[in-house]
Formats: structure tokens, sequence, C-alpha cells
């Protein structure tokens, strides 16, 4: 039976009166999953009011007691962690491994979120001029918004709302409407462990429901991960009405390969990266960087990739899953078939790959490209598929080179057994996330999210130190107390402090 999703307002799950509903779709069997409504501008103003309200008291809730809310929403994500996996693999596609890393590692934002007593921490001087002391607070700001993808329907909305929520700000999510049922649950979690009511919304719907969330006096902040368009106009639109916004945008991350590396590492690692996931990850690497005699590596690189075989999210023998829509394979399919016309010889072909027995499925098979070009579409585009470049040059400078070129900066990696050249890569990279024989460099909730260039638009990234300050204000006091008998002076007619 299909299940008709309910809009999350002031409390109360809340059937939409919209018109407009999209049919959420499993991308393995086309089955119908469930009916997402649009919300309506009433509806999504009532979220938008209701949160404002809610605000008045969250904000005075001890910080401890926030904690401990989210204390008893960890309990309960991590209680029915597969539960969550196996709804996020009907509506992603997903493989069940791959879902439930989903899960877990925004359960360890959750985590992290636990411990915002001490992240909120202030700082404080004494005496910084005679008898004067100064001391910082950070305060939260208000209603804040996330519109969250579909390649990570539980992580994403959990590096956001957790933290935000725990800052004391109130919070409306709208996440993808390609699979909404994940968030949805995530809510019902949380309303379980007692999220009182109004503090956090959940509105469905597409871009038609974002733009009021971009424009609203009353939000203050907007977190946003998705494509680089839709990232460049929220960030525009969002900061035009004097909104902190940050938006995780587009990608294309390169591994570097070095002759002296493991070859035994490396392929299996650079296969995982490249199409786990059908390549549906923004830290995903889609460009391999084969440095001098490493090129070796790219027939045993093509066998391994071959013996990767698209399946069902239980399947036991299955690597990755369909990708998420038909539009989604189609543009997937294009790119391949301009990579051929422009060139690059298509080691591995993946694009006739099909499941007999589930023909609505968006399959592509893993594809591996040599002899790319940065001129090539099939480069310059960020593909989001399980396919694989490879890039050949002689020198690591020759590979920094390439990627510093690069518009994106979001992730990259280097395997090699050489310290040095490892410490000399990992300064003049010019990329936020670095990993050094580690292939997808997503640094744990205690650091940041730190993509730079084209891959990140804002000042203060995702979760971690930087999430704290994006959701918070600092309030700077200066301070001084007059004691008994104390000598009265004339007036201080300069800006020294005396």
């Amino acid at each position: 039976m299909t299940q008709i999703l309910p809009l999350y307002l002031n409390g109360e799950w809340t059937q939409s009166a919209s018109k407009r509903w999209i049919a959420n779709l499993n991308p393995a069997t086309g089955q119908k999953l469930s009916e997402v409504p649009c919300a309506t501008p009433s509806e999504i103003e009532r979220a938008i009011a209701g949160a404002k309200e809610a605000f008045q008291t969250w904000k005075e809730v001890p910080v401890p007691d926030r904690a401990r809310l989210l204390q008893r929403f960890l309990h309960l994500l991590k209680t029915h962690h597969d539960d969550l996996a196996e709804t996020l693999s009907q509506e992603t596609g997903k493989v069940f491994a791959d879902a439930k890393g989903d899960v877990w590692r925004g359960i360890e934002v959750v985590e992290h979120a636990c411990s915002i007593p001490t992240l909120m921490m202030g700082e404080t001087v004494e005496n910084v001029a005679r008898d004067i002391d100064t001391h910082t607070l950070l305060q939260p700001l208000g209603v804040c918004a996330g519109i969250t993808p579909f390649n990570f329907p539980a992580m994403i909305p959990l590096w956001m709302f957790p933290l935000a929520l725990a800052c004391g700000n109130t919070f409306i999510l709208k996440p993808s409407e390609q699979d909404p049922m994940t968030p949805v649950r995530l809510i019902e979690l949380l309303h379980e462990a007692g999220l009182p009511k109004g503090v956090l919304q959940l509105i469905h719907g597409d871009r038609e429901q974002v733009e009021p969330l971009l424009t609203h006096p009353d939000i203050r902040a907007i977190s946003f991960v998705g494509s680089s368009t839709v990232g460049q106009h929220i960030y525009r639109t969002g900061t035009q009405h004097l909104k902190r916004v940050q938006c995780m945008t587009g990608a294309k991350n390169h591994m570097v390969i070095m002759p002296d590396a493991d070859m035994a590492q490396v392929i299996p690692h650079l296969v995982g990266a490249s199409v786990g996931a059908a390549g549906q990850r923004c830290m995903a690497i889609s460009v391999a960087v084969f440095v001098g005699s490493a090129r070796a590596a790219l027939e045993p690189l093509k066998e391994a990739l071959a013996e990767v075989k698209p399946g069902l999210w239980n399947e036991s023998d299955a690597g990755f899953g369909p990708l998420i829509s038909e539009p989604a394979r189609q543009r997937v399919l294009k790119l391949i078939g301009l990579g051929k016309q422009e060139g690059a010889n298509c080691l591995l072909d993946g694009s006739a790959f099909m499941r007999e027995d589930y023909p609505l499925g968006h399959w592509v098979g893993p594809t591996l490209f040599s002899e790319v070009t940065p001129e090539m579409t099939l480069y310059k585009e960020e593909i989001f598929g399980p396919v694989l470049l490879a890039i050949c040059v002689e020198t690591l400078e020759e590979a920094l080179t390439l990627i510093n070129a690069n518009p994106n900066g979001n992730g990259t990696s280097i395997f090699t057994n050489s310290g040095g050249a490892a410490r000399y890569f990992q300064h003049h990279v010019q990329v936020g996330q670095v990993g050094i024989n580690v292939p997808i460099p997503v640094p744990l909730p205690f650091f940041s999210f730190t993509g730079w260039r084209n891959s990140f638009y804002g000042d203060q990234h995702a979760y971690g130190k930087q999430a704290i300050r994006f959701y918070t204000e600092t309030k700077t006091i200066i301070s001084r107390w007059f004691h008994q008998g104390e000598e009265v002076q004339g007036p201080n007619l300069t800006i020294q402090m005396r």
C-alpha cells in the first residue's frame, strides 16, 4: 500500500492540503513507495511562524537539557539503525551495507551534538584593562532551515538539524522529494524522544517550496547540499536577503596514484571510491591520475571494476544499486556517449547494463575511460554515476597542476609510500579535504567538512566547530565593577580603556 507522507507542523503530523503530489519510486523496481505533497504557501508560512514562536522558549532551555533530548534521540537512532537503513535502501536503491553507513555517519554527528555544553563555551580574559574583564557568549540565531539532497537522506539531515537544535535554534527541514521517507522516520524518532512543539518543522516539495525559505525575513540561516547550479542560486538569493548560507555543491575529485604505491591496496580502494553508491557521492573519486609507471595498474583496475555488479539492496553479491531516477540515468548515459564522441577510450562500458528481471530499474554498470583530457565534457561535468576517468601524467607536479586547475575543490587523495611525496601533495594541493592512502577523506564530526572553491559557498562549513559558529551569534561583554572608595576619574575622551 502506497504511503501518503505527512508534513510535521508544530509538533503534529499533518496531511497536506496540496493539490500537487510527487510519486516516490523504488529506483530498482519502479514500485511506488509513497506520495509526497508539495507544501502549500500557507503550510510553509505556518511552519515558519511556528518555528519563530517556539524559538522564544527553546532558546531558554538549559543547554544540558537540549543535550539530553539529543541523547534520547541518539539512543533511538541506534536502536532503529537497521530499520532506517532498510527504508533508505528501498527509496535510494543503495545496497544495505552502504545504507547502514549512511545512517551511521549521521549518528556520529548526533553523538558530537550531545557534547554541546562544551562546544558552546565562550572565552574569558580578566583584566584586559585595569579592573576590566571581557568574555564572549555563543547565543542561538533563531529560525534556521536545511535543504537536503537525495544521495544521503539520513546523513545530511543529521549533519544539520541536531547541531542547530543543540545550539538553541529552531529548524525547518525540506528534504529531497526523491527519498523523503527516511527523513520522515528520523523526525518520528525525534518526536518520540520528546521534541517540544514547533522546534523542528518538516515540509515537503521541490524547488517551488525552497524559494520562500530563501527570502522569508524570519529565517536567519540556510544550509544546503546539492548541485552547483542550485547551490549558486541559493547562496545568491539567501545572502541578498541577509541570511547566513552554507552551500556544499559540485565536485570533481581526483585520486593520485604514485609509482611506489601498493597497487594491491590502491585498486580495491579506487573501485569502491568510484562506483560505490553508483557514484552518487559528492566525495566519490571520479578521476584517477596515474603518475609515471603507475599507469600499468589500468588493466588490473579494469578487471576489478568489471567484477562489480549492480543489484538490489538485499542481494549479497550486489556492489551498488541503480541510479536514483531515469533522468539521472539518461544524463549519465549522455555523458558516456559524449566521452566516446570526443575521443576518450572506453575501456569498460556499462551503459548497456540491464537487469531483465527488473527492467524498470535505473541501471548503469561500471564504466572506465582512459585517454581523457581536461577539455572533454566528460571531465568538465560532474557525472554522478559509476564512471571513472583515468588520466596519465609523468610527474606529481603535473598531477597537482591538473587538480588545482579544476574549478571544484571538494576532496582529493594520494596513494604513495613516500612521506615526502605525501607531505608535498598535502601542502600544495588546493582542495579542502585531502586523503593520504585514504580514498574518500570525509572527516569525523569533531572536525568540519571543508570543501573549497566552487564546491562550497559560504563562510562556515558543516559540522564540527565551524557549524557551531554558523548556528550561533557571538556576544562580547566588557565589564567593570567599581569598588567602594575608588577614586572618581574625569571623563575619558580617548578610545583607550583605562
